[in-house]
């Protein structure tokens, strides 16, 4: 309760302060998305954004109907064992999607409604309900919706539990991804803690290289004694694993997911207090999120800034070094741009995430090894053109870190075209550098693949990187958009420039795969190396006319570029 004069005014989540306060933001919100249309930017981005919406709700909706049919077959064949890894699959989907998805997608930053008097409470529930609108909630919402008819449909006389313990688990999700959100920004804002995540990132690495000859060695030749041989290991295995996954199994019985499992099937047993514990314990892991959420947010209320400032070289004042020497504005904005790079924790998450993703891809392609035969074939390009989807966007805007720094470009004599110039160097080295270490990789995880396949890779890189370059510096100047570069989850995205640069760079890749697919259907597969080297000198054309007309672009959007990347960040 706070006081203005002598008149006490009540500060609660619900108090007429508060509701007053939700309505302006809302009206706020609402004035915002309405001007924007008025500009065709802003009716571009609506549609991408309603684009967007739908390709995630089709998502949702077959996910949905693919959970209820299995939570439907389990629950009418009363197999209660097996029910949790549906609620499990959930889990990993509403927590997963967020973190995958963290720099790409746009966040309203509620830190701006601090400069008003917002009451605590009230701060709280909105950075809740705000959350509401995330992509995970609508795919983890329908999948929930799902289950829901799945069960009802199998038994009916469980509606009432099935809709608490998924109202519950609802609760649980949208809560835990604002807490893995909040404290991951809290972690990986400072050094030391990005030092220990890189550390545990290289420990995982290392050990799956060490298991890879095992792996390999399971793996057979194809022959009909090696697979007797691996059948007999297999079955030895599952003995072997029989014990801990017994173990498993009772652990994830005090989890979330375990837990709405252990009350449905507790109603359907007709054991009501069973039934009321499972539910109450699911309670109180939604009040613990809550409780690890409030501490954050407690903190961001009374003023933490997460922004990690340069720290000085010490006392006397020492003078940093030069790592790129020669001099000139190309050195000195490569220079810029990676120390930029190795402070910037989204830029880094950016590019580490789909080289991570690497690994999950390359035990894909393991897993296939007996339907297609080579899963080696295929490996390596499609994991490098993965793994080359973080470089990308940072390439599509690559004048986004610059923030109010732009003003220094239109004032310097340094033309636009050779800072330009400078940054496609660096990106285009660390672009390379993302998809070498890929390959090895896919190298390393499945084994040496072809030297044909090896060739029309670095074939293709040849033409990929300066279209890239040549389409970035394009969206870069025609559609910029500021980066946070201190807060992985407080980006300020553009809907219209991911998705449109979504289909460019997936356009790219219906090229290279028509080139691919063509030459190997003519048995001739070396031929692709010779196309892809035509169309990398068409791509070369291209990125050299895009930059000698770069100025003339930049000072038609002189505006633009200042207004949107020099612009404090509102919420």
């Amino acid at each position: 309760m706070a006081c203005v004069g002598a008149f006490p005014v009540v500060t609660g989540p619900l108090s007429r302060l508060a509701r007053g306060q939700y309505a302006a933001l809302a009206a706020m919100r609402w004035q915002t998305m309405t001007h924007s249309l008025r500009s065709t930017q802003g009716l571009f981005e609506l549609g991408a954004r309603s684009v967007a919406f739908l390709v995630y709700a089709a998502m949702g909706v077959g996910l949905a109907v693919g959970l209820g049919f299995g939570a439907y077959a389990l629950v009418l064949r009363g197999n209660w064992t097996v029910l949790p890894v549906v609620f499990w699959g959930v889990l990993f989907l509403w927590q997963s999607v967020p973190v995958a998805l963290a720099s790409f997608q746009q966040q309203f930053d509620m830190s701006g409604l601090l400069r008003f008097p917002v009451s605590f409470s009230a701060f709280f529930l909105l950075y809740v309900v705000i959350g509401l609108a995330d992509i995970s909630t609508l795919l983890g919402g329908l999948c929930c919706v799902g289950i829901l008819v799945g069960v009802t449909l199998a038994r009916a006389n469980l509606v009432g539990w099935v809709v608490a313990g998924l109202t519950g688990f609802a609760v649980f999700n949208v809560l835990m991804v604002r807490v893995v959100l909040v404290w991951m920004d809290r972690w990986l804002a400072k050094r030391r803690s990005r030092e220990i995540v890189s550390a545990l990132f290289v420990a995982l690495l290392l050990s799956v290289q060490l298991l890879n000859p095992a792996l390999h060695e399971s793996g057979g030749n194809g022959n009909g004694e090696t697979s007797g041989a691996v059948a007999v290991e297999q079955r030895t295995m599952a003995e072997e694993m029989g014990p801990w996954l017994d173990r498993a199994s009772a652990v994830q019985q005090g989890l979330p997911p375990g837990l709405v499992v252990a009350a449905l099937g507790a109603a359907a047993r007709h054991d009501p207090a069973r039934a009321l514990g499972a539910a109450g314990a699911l309670g109180l892991y939604v009040a613990a999120a809550g409780m690890l959420l409030a501490v954050r947010l407690r903190a961001e209320y009374r003023g933490e800034s997460l922004s990690e400032a340069v720290p000085e070289k010490g006392a006397q004042g020492e003078r940093e070094t030069w790592l790129l020497s020669g001099g000139g504005p190309i050195a000195a904005v490569m220079e810029k741009e990676m120390h930029t790079l190795m402070r910037a924790m989204p830029l880094l998450y950016m590019i580490g995430a789909p080289v991570f993703m690497v690994l999950v891809l390359a035990g894909l392609f393991r897993h296939q090894s007996g339907v297609l035969g080579h899963p080696y074939f295929l490996a390596l390009p499609l994991c490098v053109a993965y793994a080359l989807l973080g470089p990308a966007q940072m390439i599509y805007n690559n004048l986004g870190a610059e923030g109010t720094g732009i003003q220094l470009l239109f004032l310097a004599p340094t033309p636009v075209r050779t800072v330009l110039l400078a940054k496609n160097i660096f990106h285009a080295a660390v672009y390379c550098f993302t998809a070498m270490l890929a390959g090895v990789l896919a190298i390393v995880l499945l084994g040496r693949p072809n030297g044909v396949v090896l060739a029309v890779t670095v074939a293709w890189l040849l033409y990929a990187v300066p279209a890239n370059l040549a389409l970035g510096n394009v969206f870069s100047l025609v559609m910029p958009h500021r980066m946070n570069l201190s807060r992985i989850t407080r980006q300020r995205g553009s809907a219209a420039s991911a998705l449109l640069s979504m289909f460019i760079q997936t356009t790219l890749l219906m090229i290279a795969a028509a080139v691919f697919a063509l030459c190997l259907y003519a048995g001739r597969l070396w031929l692709a190396v010779p196309v892809f080297l035509v169309l990398a000198g068409s791509a070369v054309f291209v990125w050299l006319r895009v930059l000698s007309n770069a100025d003339d672009m930049a000072n038609r959007r002189r505006e633009l570029l200042i207004g949107t990347l020099a612009s404090v960040e509102q919420g």
